[in-house]
């Protein structure tokens, strides 16, 4: 059978790229620089490097087992068919949820730049929750339009970004860049923690292994390249930022850093661009997160299959998904902090790539992967879930006792939906290689 197969390096590549860059740094930036100071750069680093050595095991995972499941195919494969994988898949859409919660979120702050000065704060609430529904109704009734132009989406917000970051390393100020004024390491390895969202999406590409016409070397040469690349952009944006806004400006806007870092230089002309394109880039977030993320996890959960054909009408097979995922997240933007969102979203995703690392443990002879490879990223995904426990044990234990019951939740769930449905997991895979 012959198939045209034109997925090439560049087309995966933007897949990654796109998933990365826009919704998460426009929503957590701030948040990240009032912990990392000056050096959050530093942060993004440390955070591209650890995503840097999760990409191998999915590489290698995504090239054996290439299906539409990501995550949770080699969960599955790693695991079988029981309470660990099924705990981890709900675990991976309650992920998700936080996730939608941050753009959410950040959308309504830069929408509220809009808004006159002296608003009241409850319109953030009431910009996040309306947003979120907007965006459950196209869902519903089905956008084909949206999924045709997110190439020429990713080209705008990533393009902004770049223009942004370039033309404001022309007026930096290097007092604000000023390793004199650095916060402790401890401080930077925190804000680490919390930017570590910001490379949430690379696993996407293991989504088109199936279109590639040579997985065994497109999947991971795009899977490193696209983190590369947008470990340069979140670093020249950070210096963007830093370098003209003191940091006493910054947490005045923190809401806002980005915008705000646009203005020394291109006046309230770029503030505005700049905010449009955090509200742009947020809103696609949340379409695609809706659909692309929980869409798929409350399937498998609910039914134990992945659907043949992606496709918007799959919500016509389980439409409560779609209401108790927007249900969820509406309670908890309204419920939760900016800083606390992108903990529980944080440590969620490291909890999954640490249980992928486990998995590819387990399968490391049928991906021919190197096992200190695996335990390197292993042992990376594992301290920095350390080091985000740590700060919240100082910062918030609030926060904290969220994530510990929405992780014990997940896995209490399965146990009883598994237990009394008879739900089986299963996956959709192309095993042999031959067939690549």
């Amino acid at each position: 059978m012959t198939e045209n197969k034109s997925m090439g390096l560049w087309s995966a590549t933007s897949i990654g790229v796109g998933a990365m860059v826009g919704a998460g740094i426009f929503s957590i930036f701030g948040t990240a620089t009032q912990i990392s100071g000056n050096a959050v750069y530093i942060s993004f680093i440390i955070a591209g490097a650890i995503a840097l050595l999760i990409t191998y095991s999915y590489a290698k995972l995504g090239v054996r087992y290439p299906s539409a499941g990501g995550p949770v195919e080699f969960l599955i494969q790693g695991f079988g068919d029981g309470i660990i994988s099924g705990g981890l898949n709900l675990l991976l859409w309650t992920g998700y949820i936080f996730g939608l919660v941050l753009y959410a979120k950040g959308f309504a702050l830069y929408a509220m730049t809009f808004m006159p000065a002296g608003s009241t704060a409850i319109w953030s609430n009431i910009f996040a929750t309306v947003i979120i529904i907007i965006f459950t109704a196209i869902n519903f009734i089905g956008a084909k339009a949206v999924g045709r132009s997110e190439l020429f989406i990713v080209s705008i917000k990533v393009g902004i970004l770049l223009l942004f970051a370039i033309s404001g390393l022309f007026f930096i100020q290097p007092v604000n860049l000023s390793i004199a004024q650095f916060p402790t390491t401890p401080n930077i390895l925190f804000g680490a923690g919390i930017v570590f969202l910001a490379y949430q999406g690379f696993g996407l590409i293991t989504n088109t292994a199936e279109d590639m016409d040579d997985p065994g070397k497109t999947l991971p040469r795009a899977l490193y390249l696209s983190v590369l690349i947008v470990i340069c952009i979140y670093v020249l944006v950070s210096f963007a930022v830093i370098g003209n806004l003191s940091m006493s400006e910054i947490s005045t806007a923190k809401d806002y850093a980005l915008a705000a870092a646009a203005k020394p230089y291109l006046g309230d002309i770029g503030f505005r661009i700049m905010a449009i394109a955090a509200i742009f880039s947020t809103s696609s977030a949340i379409n695609a997160s809706l659909y692309g993320g929980a869409n798929v996890s409350y399937l498998i959960a609910k039914e134990g299959e992945l659907p043949e054909f992606f496709e918007r009408k799959v919500w016509n097979r389980s439409t409560e998904g779609l209401l108790i995922t927007s249900g969820l997240v509406i309670l908890c933007t309204n419920l939760l902090n900016l800083e606390g969102i992108g903990m529980l979203a944080s440590a969620s995703l490291l909890v999954i790539y640490m249980a992928v690392n486990l998995s590819h443990l387990r399968l490391s002879d049928e991906t021919g992967a190197k096992r200190y490879l695996i335990y390197a990223s292993l042992f990376s995904s594992l301290i920095f879930f350390g080091i985000l426990i740590y700060y919240e044990l100082l910062h918030s234990v609030a926060t904290l006792i969220v994530f510990a019951v929405a992780l014990i939740f997940c896995f209490i769930v399965e146990w009883t939906y598994k237990k009394y449905s008879r739900r089986t997991l299963k996956t959709r895979t192309i095993c042999d290689e031959a067939n690549l």
